[in-house]
């Protein structure tokens, strides 16, 4: 195993603040309070977490397309064709109440790190890649299990 870059890890810690800070709020009356006064009511608990997480499953859809790009023929198809499944189950499962919403988030990011898995198998991903994302797919089921146990 690589030892991950300083700058990938600082980043990607810094991409699971705003699923501590949703738990947080959460579980903190106070927090709840000062949020909502600072930054509005969209900016604390499962709102936060569950708009964020839909915008996170998209952006590591980008992610996914650019390791497709390095690819040939049908393994480049095939890539591509799975790159687009965590935005789009982002956005045809995330609904409905806060608890289902945030179970079918948990499924998308360790459905996620499957196909995170995928392309690292076929060396489309950098050699460190699958220990970041084990490590922050773990803090974002973490912080997401409050809602989805209700």
């Amino acid at each position: 195993m690589q030892i991950i870059p300083r700058s990938a890890l600082i980043l990607g810690l810094a991409g699971v603040i705003p699923f501590v800070w949703g738990a947080a709020s959460m579980l903190f009356d106070p927090l709840a309070a000062f949020s909502t006064a600072t930054f509005g009511p969209r900016f604390i608990g499962p709102y936060l977490q569950l708009s964020y997480g839909v915008v996170i499953l998209s952006f590591m859809s980008g992610v996914l397309w650019g390791f497709a790009t390095r690819a040939d023929g049908g393994e480049a198809a095939v890539g591509y064709a799975l790159s687009v499944i965590p935005a789009l189950w982002g956005w045809i499962m995330v609904g409905g109440g806060p608890t289902s919403a945030s179970i079918h988030l948990i499924a998308g990011f360790v459905g996620l790190l499957g196909l995170d898995w995928h392309f690292a198998q076929r060396g489309l991903a950098p050699p460190w890649w699958m220990a970041l994302r084990v490590i922050l797919t773990g803090l974002v089921v973490l912080t997401l299990l409050p809602i989805a146990l209700g």
